[in-house]
């Protein structure tokens, strides 16, 4: 089985002995929807393939045989629900029975005892006699009810387990025929290759930091609902992507021309506000495991097994160690594909205008042969989990930066430490002014680097003007849309200073709008 993302390339071979002469072949049993202009024949021994055609297998029910005890395992649950219904109304039956019979047996003994016809204890004997019936009766509808609850969710269980299973496929087949001119007798091995959907591999991945190494360990997590159970194989996954189409796309002649427009309705024009530019990165370096007292020395880590690699000249195919199999379930079946030891440059970057969290992280080069491909990581530090984020494609050779969690050590507090507001002056130009103040604390072990993003405003109209602007300390990096980057290195027990300071200018008779304190 050779896996690839949203597909797979199933092999099946097997021997076949044959007489000299023509002979037809069939494998049937296949995948209802697989490619059929994927197929391939192939083998060896003593035969000439003339042709091969694919034909529909029609079943009244599947051939599935897990798919096929489910079903009867439906069937029979059925039954035993009708048959509980029917000792049910058989219960409520007697029951009725034995309360009619109570009325008028009741009815019948007070005319009898008013007239002295009829012995005190043998109507007391019927009484009883029928309280017990009755009272039997309902404790066997009571346990009654609990069969019926218990079958009925077994039932329910049954009917997802086939839902999951079925996957929208028809209980028909496929059978590839294959037509041979056998030259002499003797066995004849056939390999039969096909295309199917429904199969997929996705990458997962544990990232684990250790001090200053970044450890990437990449599962390979194999679903698949082809309608065929895949034995424990050979099986492959491989980032190829087969492609119905593999045409060089051509591109559309790019013209220009001179806008005609269009008389139509005025309407009001309403200003967008700038979004803000954030950053998201994640938390806290674990400090390395000290070593045992008395000089005991641990056991060493199980050890994993890691899928061999070949590398062609477009896609990489992952072979795991054993044999996997994988039934048509849709369940996640996980293999170790790789585990990468990187080492990895730590800093820290908060965004105190959206929120006072530091976030570690990591740049890191990848320093392996492997192509990283999209998907989810658990984040570790050392043996704590804190968190999950989303890889993206990560080439050998290149830098990435890495988010590895908030770190609570580094504290970031954001203070509006003055405001005013003039009225107009010369000219009917009103002024504002306003100071923050930012101070990065760092509680952690050792110095740490940590950058600060912020920004000032910036005029989009001449009636408004940004002046007197003061950074301190100086900026690492200041862009024309006002973003303001500073890198400080913030001894242990310590704590970094920023402040901003502006001044702004409004002319006369303009509604200011974008201020935020």
């Amino acid at each position: 089985m050779t896996v690839y993302p949203g597909q797979a390339r199933i092999t099946r071979s097997g021997e076949v002995a044959l007489s000299a002469g023509e002979h037809r072949v069939t494998i049937g049993g296949l995948p209802q929807y697989l490619h059929a202009d994927s197929i391939r024949v192939a083998g060896s021994g003593p035969a000439t393939v003339l042709g091969v055609d694919v034909r529909t297998e029609h079943h009244h029910r599947t051939q599935d045989a897990a798919l096929g005890e489910l079903e009867e395992r439906r069937d029979s649950l059925h039954a035993a629900l009708q048959e509980l219904g029917d000792r049910g109304s058989v219960l409520d039956a007697r029951a009725e029975l034995i309360t009619t019979l109570g009325r008028r047996a009741g009815s019948t003994f007070a005319q009898a005892l008013a007239k002295d016809e009829a012995d005190p204890a043998r109507v007391a004997q019927v009484g009883d006699a029928l309280a017990e019936q009755l009272a039997e009766v309902y404790a066997r509808r009571r346990e009654l009810i609990d069969s019926v609850r218990t079958t009925q969710a077994e039932l329910d269980e049954v009917e997802r387990r086939i839902a999951g299973r079925q996957g929208g496929h028809l209980p028909d087949t496929t059978a590839i025929e294959v037509e041979l001119a056998v030259s002499a007798d003797g066995d004849v091995e056939l390999e039969v290759s096909y295309l199917v959907d429904s199969a997929n591999w996705e990458s997962r991945y544990d990232v684990r930091l250790v001090g200053t190494r970044l450890t990437l360990t990449w599962y390979g997590l194999v679903t698949q609902h082809t309608g065929e159970d895949w034995p424990e194989c050979d099986l492959r996954l491989s980032t190829a992507r087969p492609a119905t189409s593999v045409d060089v796309p051509e591109l559309a002649p790019w013209y220009l021309d001179v806008l005609r427009p269009v008389p139509q309705a005025s309407r009001s024009r309403s200003e967008a506000q700038d979004m803000q530019r954030g950053y998201g990165m994640a938390g806290g370096a674990a400090m390395p495991a000290a070593a045992a007292p008395g000089g005991y020395s641990p056991p060493p880590p199980i050890a994993e097994s890691y899928a061999s690699v070949e590398h062609g000249e477009a896609a990489t195919v992952y072979r795991p160690s054993r044999l996997v199999a994988v039934p048509s379930d849709s369940s996640a079946h996980r293999t170790t594909v790789a585990t990468v030891d990187l080492a990895a440059e730590l800093d820290h970057v908060t965004v105190p205008l959206v929120g006072t969290e530091a976030y570690l992280r990591a740049t890191v080069t990848n320093t392996s042969e492997h192509t990283i491909r999209p998907g989810r990581a658990s984040i570790f530090h050392d043996a704590e989990f804190v968190g999950v984020t989303n890889l993206a494609a990560w080439a050998p050779g290149e830098e990435v930066e890495l988010t590895l969690g908030i770190d609570d050590r580094v504290r970031v507090e954001r203070d509006l430490v003055r405001r005013s507001t003039s009225k107009a002056v010369l000219g009917g130009t009103r002024r504002q002014e306003a100071t923050w103040r930012i101070k990065v604390g760092n509680f952690g072990p050792r110095p740490a680097r940590i950058t600060v993003v912020d920004q000032v405003p910036v005029s989009r109209s001449e009636s408004v003007v940004v002046r007197d602007l003061v950074l301190k300390p100086q900026p690492a990096e200041q862009t024309d849309i006002g973003e303001v980057t500073w890198k400080l290195t913030v001894p242990p027990s310590e704590t970094g200073e920023i402040t901003i300071s502006f001044r702004v200018d409004v002319a006369k008779d303009v509604t200011l709008t974008g201020w935020r304190d």
